[in-house]
């Protein structure tokens, strides 16, 4: 592996509303020296546990009102940050990020810990990543709380089912939503990435200048967000692409998944907007579920709606 970087911890003082303690754990994945994840394990040891997941270009900061809502429901928080992310390792050269070691490295965390009986709580990319790991370790969740979340298959069969079109059209052909082109060839191609420039553009209400910085709070210099723009160019398009043929997998896997699984989706996020559809029809566990849509709420929903969202997934938990 090439130069491991780790953000220094100065810069995550004093941030809002973000005064919880840091923990960490060894993580391992193929080809590439174990790494150093840090987690938020917040509320009682022993109560039942919620793995909230994170995506692009967040941390756990994210769920900074999300986690006192299950604290005082007696749940016990465990929320990483990617590697690349957050206080997490940063490998400095964007090709030492795949999809799949992105899914080995949140194994490693839920098997290094031993969690079980987890509910899983997924957000954009906490989706594809938790939901190949629960493919995994099945026995080890519990249930499921899919929030504003896809699953890259690029399946001929999705046509006419999302918002943002991604699936494959006859032997050989893709259709792709423009601004998904677009957002993608930006990243690829801008000099600097910002966090905040893109937390900032998706939520519905405007976001305070000292929670704008504390997304960008990881990434000091440009040489830190190389997990961030990689994560973007890992964004499977095609049938062919090693990502959509783990998405597949992972679909299969949720087939005959039958525990509890509630898709927990807002009304402002096109780029997800169809795919709770998808899971409520393909999932047996979400068959007569009391699904949520959340009003007012961009996609990132724990901004616009967090305490909103840690109900839900407090509900869940309490009654199935």
């Amino acid at each position: 592996m090439s130069e491991v970087l780790r953000t220094p911890d100065e810069c995550f003082v004093d941030l809002p509303d973000y005064r919880f303690a840091p923990h960490y754990v060894d993580v391992a994945a193929d080809g590439v020296e174990p790494l150093r994840m840090h987690y938020l394990d917040e509320g009682p040891a022993d109560g039942p546990v919620a793995l909230l997941l994170h995506g692009q270009p967040t941390w756990s900061y994210l769920y900074r009102t999300v986690v006192p809502v299950l604290v005082a429901a007696g749940v016990r928080v465990i929320a990483p940050d990617n590697i690349g992310f957050g206080r997490s390792d940063k490998p400095a050269t964007a090709t030492d990020y795949t999809f799949a070691r992105h899914v080995e490295w949140t194994r490693s965390l839920v098997t290094g810990l031993d969690l079980h009986d987890v509910t899983l709580v997924a957000q954009d990319w906490g989706g594809p990543i938790g939901l190949s790991v629960l493919a995994a370790e099945t026995d080890r969740f519990a249930r499921v709380v899919a929030a504003n979340t896809i699953l890259h298959t690029a399946d001929p069969g999705l046509a006419g089912r999302l918002t943002w079109a991604v699936h494959g059209e006859g032997d050989s052909r893709v259709v792709l939503e423009e601004s998904l082109v677009d957002y993608l060839l930006y990243t690829q191609r801008a000099p600097v990435l910002r966090a905040s420039d893109f937390v900032g553009a998706a939520t519905v209400a405007p976001l305070a200048a000292d929670v704008l910085a504390a997304y960008d709070a990881p990434f000091p210099e440009p040489s830190f967000t190389a997990g961030m723009r990689q994560m973007i160019a890992l964004l499977p398009l095609t049938r062919n692409d090693v990502g959509a043929r783990i998405g597949r997998r992972t679909m299969r896997a949720l087939e005959q998944f039958e525990r509890p699984f509630v898709t927990c989706y807002s009304d402002g996020d096109p780029a997800t907007r169809g795919w709770e559809t998808v899971f409520q029809e393909r999932v047996p566990g979400a068959r007569g579920r009391a699904h949520v849509t959340i009003a007012g709420a961009g996609h990132f929903l724990q901004e616009d709606a967090g305490a909103e969202l840690g109900r839900v997934v407090a509900d869940v938990i309490a009654t199935t």
